[in-house]
């Protein structure tokens, strides 16, 4: 008997699975608690909203697009392209918008899971996949004095677009690939902008351009798998390396100092966008105008940190206060709080949230011992700094169908505790070998500084240990729906 599916969250990973599970003709419900899909590019509607990876890497394998318009999507065009493949797939129909679900509990009674929704709603079904992301939750620093602000002061994520910034004075806090999106933007028609900076991000040029009407030839499906296949092998033979210091890491790093010198002739500005850690320690900015932008005359670059927002602008730690009447936070997200605010609770009454207190964990980042027939899309030290994580999220989502075709005939899976610590030792010892342990902070890290939000190899080793479940990894109880 095939399974039941609740899927949580509509962006990249979860309407994958569901185009996975409409496929396969399994019985889903996808629950957003949004009121459309598109997850991340639903939200982020910022001015210069785009991707990092080129368009046709960035989209699924099974649905390459033949009109995108840049190398580089940006945000309207990747939010289009999500909800054709809803429209395309049939997905709409098991769509529940404006759900949104607080809790999960597995009834060992029935071997099912009780998914409950802020409505007050309950549902039963045999499987549970979570496809939030780890970039869901906007993440709002402590500053003192933020809520007695006069202007106006919100999220990038959460975009005011009522409020015209033109002529305006306007503080940007946060210095990560967003900001560098938006700066640009927001300078060209604000009065004057204060860029708020914690520590420099190393930047990269960017190859975009419009792509332009093209033969129809190289349009065929087959050049356009050659092309995704092309910048994939490219992503992991030359990027890959500069995270484990390999033979690029060098070439990388001279490449990102040429950009700042040719584009910053101030040497004292220079100076204080010159990072002092290695390339990659920190997620990379990829941008053209950005650090063009930070030269005009209505910009100033502020270093000092930040002591309280006051009701007129923002208060250094020299004592200085800056006037300001917009204050955008491009603070980034709660990457390493996977899963909350939902209460997940699996076998025996054990909490996600209290087993994930030390350390957020999974094995293979999909799987949890304790809680069975949970699956996580985009889960713990499964994200990338290299390459599409839609290629992850597709690895991922082949690895839960043949995870549902398993339990389907030997009831509910639950990952063995002695696989997840073999798990988590082949982890900490990759990990011990990349940039993100040399030292400095990023969002990379949780509280205690440990790196759970990165995969620390290939995606190509991703995809290889993820082909298919070993079944020795699990146990398996009564059959689902006995």
């Amino acid at each position: 008997m095939a399974p039941s599916v609740a899927v949580i969250g509509a962006g990249f990973g979860g309407l994958c699975m569901a185009i996975r599970l409409q496929r396969a003709g399994v019985s889903y419900t996808v629950f957003e608690k949004a009121g459309g899909v598109g997850g991340t590019w639903r939200d982020n509607t910022y001015p210069g909203a785009a991707c990092d990876i080129p368009s046709h890497l960035y989209s699924y394998s099974f649905e390459q697009r033949d009109d995108w318009t840049r190398r580089y999507p940006r945000q309207p065009e990747i939010l289009a392209y999500l909800e054709r493949c809803a429209d395309k797939y049939g997905v709409r129909a098991r769509l529940r918008l404006n759900t949104e679900v607080t809790s999960a509990a597995f009834d060992e009674a029935v071997n099912r899971w009780r998914v409950r929704t802020a409505g007050g709603e309950e549902h039963l079904f045999d499987v549970v996949v979570t496809g939030v992301g780890q970039l869901s939750r906007p993440y709002l620093p402590d500053i003192p004095g933020m809520a007695g602000f006069a202007g106006a002061g919100f999220h990038s994520a959460r975009w005011d677009h009522g409020r015209d910034l033109t002529g305006r004075r306007v503080a940007v806090i946060g210095n990560g690939p967003s900001s560098a999106q938006l700066v640009p933007r927001v300078a060209r028609v604000a009065g004057h902008l204060d860029l708020y900076q914690r520590t420099p991000n190393w930047v990269l040029p960017k190859p975009d351009g419009e792509l332009g009407r093209r033969p129809a030839r190289l349009y065929a499906p087959l050049v356009r798998a050659v092309r995704r296949e092309r910048t994939y092998r490219w992503l992991e033979g030359v990027l890959f390396p500069v995270f484990v210091d390999g033979w690029s890491r060098r070439m990388v790093t001279e490449r990102a100092r040429e950009l700042l010198l040719r584009q910053v002739p101030d040497p004292g500005l220079r100076a204080r966008l010159t990072p002092g850690y290695p390339i990659g320690c920190r997620r990379i900015v990829i941008a053209n105008d950005f650090y063009p932008a930070l030269t005009r005359p209505n910009v100033e670059l502020v270093t000092e940190p930040i002591a309280r927002v006051r009701p007129e602008g923002v208060e250094t730690a020299d004592g200085a206060v800056r006037e300001a009447d917009t204050i955008i936070y491009a603070t980034g997200f709660r990457a390493t709080e996977f899963l909350a605010p939902i209460e997940i609770t699996g076998r025996d009454g054990h909490r996600l949230d209290e087993a994930w207190k030390g350390r957020a964990e999974a094995y293979l980042g999909v799987a949890v011992p304790r809680f069975p027939n949970l699956f996580l899309l985009y889960g713990p030290n499964t994200n990338l700094g290299h390459n599409s994580i839609v290629v992850m999220i597709e690895a991922q989502v082949r690895y839960v169908m043949k995870c549902l075709a398993l339990l389907a005939s030997r009831g509910p899976m639950e990952v063995r505790p002695s696989a997840m610590d073999a798990w988590r030792r082949a982890l900490d010892q990759a990990m011990a070998g990349t940039v993100w342990e040399t030292g400095c902070r990023s969002w990379y890290q949780d509280e205690s500084g440990r790196v759970t939000a990165n995969w620390p190899r290939s995606a190509s080793a991703y995809r290889r240990v993820t082909r298919a479940p070993r079944p020795g990894a699990y146990t398996f109880g009564p059959p689902t729906g006995a």
